[in-house]
């Protein structure tokens, strides 16, 4: 086994497939892994379903880029770290001076409802937990685990770049999208620093930890982790800050991996 107690992964271009599937390997691979499993994620609460019902037990989860830490044997949301009102107030204002075709939404009740402005487009998510604001007062009138940022027109990096340099260090500021899509959490809010909790609490170190990604949203996490391994799709700046590199996830770099390091 080596020295790792603990296997971190990313969801969403790490863990599971295009059709956002866990394939049949990767499956027996998690299944058979004599360590504990963590999914790490920027996804909501509200969409860890997807992920649990594939899997014969859930697992426990880092979500929202490390704002929301949830244990799903007692269905409990351990810790949360939100964007207080008054911050929220702030950044959607300079947001908007910044980025004429901005559009805002923000993830609330631990990540469990999502509130959004009429320009956003609702790609594939349609229930009662996810509606459009009746005014630009509500969408920060209570505090959030994330603010989301959209462009129609703008480069993905440098949608990134232009709204970390807005905004500086009062927030974070990454991105797990294709699109120009920028994730604000609070100051400090990260996978690595919501992970390092819950891993404090079981007694592991970051050196006895091997995490996966894909995404800028998890440079924080592989740089953290004693192992940070990027998945062959990843990002550049992801890839640049890993220890190895696995295959795709439609190759099921993950499992493969896991496989060569516990010899499973």
């Amino acid at each position: 086994m080596g020295p790792f107690r603990l296997v971190a992964s990313d969801i969403d271009g790490t863990l599971i497939t295009g059709d956002r599937t866990l394939s049949p390997r990767t499956l027996d691979v998690l299944s058979r892994v004599p360590v504990p499993v963590v999914v790490v994620t920027g996804r909501p609460l509200r969409w860890l379903d997807q992920l649990f019902e594939q899997l014969p037990a859930p697992l426990p989860a880092i979500c929202a880029n490390g704002a929301v830490i949830y244990d799903p044997d007692t269905d409990t949301v351990l810790r949360t770290e939100t964007l207080p009102v008054d911050l929220l107030l702030d950044v959607t204002k300079q947001l908007r001076d910044a980025v004429p075709d901005i559009s805002l939404a923000v993830e609330v009740e631990d990540g469990r409802a999502f509130l959004h402005e009429d320009t956003w487009t609702i790609r594939w998510e349609h229930d009662h937990r996810v509606r459009v604001i009746a005014s630009p007062e509500e969408l920060t009138s209570a505090p959030a685990v994330k603010l989301l940022a959209r462009s129609s027109t703008a480069d993905p990096d440098e949608f990134l770049e232009l709204v970390s340099s807005t905004l500086g260090d009062r927030v974070e500021a990454t991105r797990s999208s294709s699109s120009a899509l920028v994730e604000i959490s609070a100051a400090g809010v990260t996978k690595a620093a919501g992970l390092a909790w819950y891993c404090e609490r079981h007694g592991i170190t970051a050196d006895q930890v091997v995490a996966f990604g894909d995404m800028p949203n998890d440079i924080p996490l592989l740089s953290w982790a004693g192992r940070g391994v990027a998945v062959g799709n990843a990002h550049p700046a992801l890839r640049a800050v890993a220890d190895e590199v696995t295959g795709t996830n439609d190759d099921d770099g993950v499992a493969v991996y896991l496989s060569s390091l516990f010899d499973l």
